[in-house]
């Protein structure tokens, strides 16, 4: 079996955990002090908290953008922004949406340390220019409705 990792750095443990359970609907399958990682089926993903910075080893601090759980279709983003909502999560929705080179329907939630996720669909192609911020990023929305490049 092939997944790959995410590795994040979290500054409370204890709320990170409890966000990506919402997240991901599963629990960890290691939490050890200052450490937890999820081994998550769908999609197929080994999540890694750590609570330490000093913990990164050789990774790039501050170099996040995003990140997301690209789905079939818009049915799947509407029950995940259901289920997040559900859960207590701040969710913004957003349909038809032109960003990264596409049209896409997605919900956006944030972790406890602000990081947005997007669970999204990709309804077509879009033109290049549109929805990149003038330093070639993709604009990521937050929960509170503003893009954070746009």
């Amino acid at each position: 079996m092939s997944r790959v990792q995410l590795a994040l750095n979290v500054s409370d443990l204890k709320e990170a955990i409890d966000f990506y359970s919402k997240l991901f609907g599963t629990t960890p399958a290691k939490v050890q002090p200052g450490y937890a990682n999820f081994a998550i089926a769908d999609p197929p993903l080994k999540l890694v908290l750590m609570e330490h910075a000093e913990s990164r080893g050789s990774g790039v601090g501050g170099a996040l953008n995003h990140l997301g759980v690209e789905v079939m279709d818009p049915a799947e983003v509407a029950d995940a922004s259901r289920r997040l909502a559900g859960e207590g999560l701040d969710t913004l929705d957003q349909t038809e949406t032109t960003c990264c080179f596409a049209v896409q329907d997605k919900v956006w939630v944030e972790d406890p340390d602000g990081a947005p996720w997007e669970v999204y669909t990709v309804l077509a192609d879009a033109p290049a220019e549109t929805g990149i911020a003038g330093d070639g990023t993709c604009c990521a929305a937050t929960t509170t409705g503003a893009a954070a490049c746009c």
